[in-house]
């Protein structure tokens, strides 16, 4: 039977590769999905609704950033709208879920089977997960070293990060973060996960694994090794590898 599917994992890390895998099995993915760009063109899979819901939920737990001059200068270091795929959400914070965003939710998870992919979803997957039925959870992760390189290139790139500013040390917050809030909030409750390393996709072991979990045939001829563009050009603390070594140990990959 064709389960539904909620991909998540910090950003930059293999999320789009992984919904492009599944983008021809019959799956609804939204009404509007974002467009390819420089970093994702083969399609980000990523769509409008789903990332406002997100962003919506975020804001309501991140600092917010003045609109004016004095937000543009002194706290640039504060995700905007459309920014908090890099917002840094302590664990033990719990999102509220407000009734008018609910119903948007459930409008959303009625189009069954449906695959949604946001990194958002790191933090957000409590307020979703009373109206996801029969679903499996797609944990996609990268090294933290080449996840963050890529991060702070982006954030030098693309226009959507403009007047956002964001160093090693905090981008290395949001990989930490977002895999804390996913074993220690999310994945011990029992469902359907599967953790994938970027790589695996590569190496052809992704695919039966996603197949027998989810009931669907994936499209292999998807990853395409010349987009793999990101080389790891920072120094890893000690704390992120251990976490690195424990989602790879979920995954059965070795380096």
């Amino acid at each position: 039977m064709m389960r539904n599917c909620i991909i998540l994992g910090s950003g930059r890390s293999g999320t789009s590769m992984a919904s492009g895998v599944l983008s021809k099995s019959k799956y609804f993915m939204g009404e509007h999905l974002n467009p390819g760009n420089e970093t994702n063109p083969k399609g980000q899979f990523e769509d409008r609704e789903i990332n406002n819901i997100n962003e919506e939920l975020l804001a309501l737990v991140t600092p917010r950033r003045p609109s004016n001059i004095i937000g543009k200068f002194f706290y640039k270091n504060r995700p905007s709208f459309g920014q908090r795929w890099l917002a840094r959400i302590p664990v033990k914070i719990t999102i509220p879920s407000p009734i008018y965003i609910e119903e948007r939710i459930k409008t959303l998870t009625n189009r069954s089977p449906f695959c949604f992919k946001d990194p958002r979803f790191s933090y957000t997957l409590p307020v979703w997960r009373p109206f996801i039925k029969n679903a499996a959870f797609i944990c996609i992760f990268r090294h933290p070293g080449v996840v963050v390189t890529s991060i702070l290139r982006q954030s030098k790139k693309v226009a959507h990060l403009r007047h956002f500013s964001i160093n090693e040390n905090q981008a290395f917050q949001v990989w930490e973060l977002m895999y804390l809030h996913i074993l220690k909030n999310h994945y011990p409750k029992g469902e359907n996960w599967l953790f994938i390393h970027y790589n695996q996709f590569f190496d052809g072991s992704a695919f039966n694994r996603l197949e027998n979990i989810l009931g669907v045939k994936v499209n292999q001829d998807f990853p395409e090794s010349y987009l793999s563009r990101s080389k790891q050009r920072v120094t890893v603390p000690p704390r992120l590898l251990s976490l690195y070594r424990e989602l790879s140990e979920l995954a059965r990959y070795q380096e």
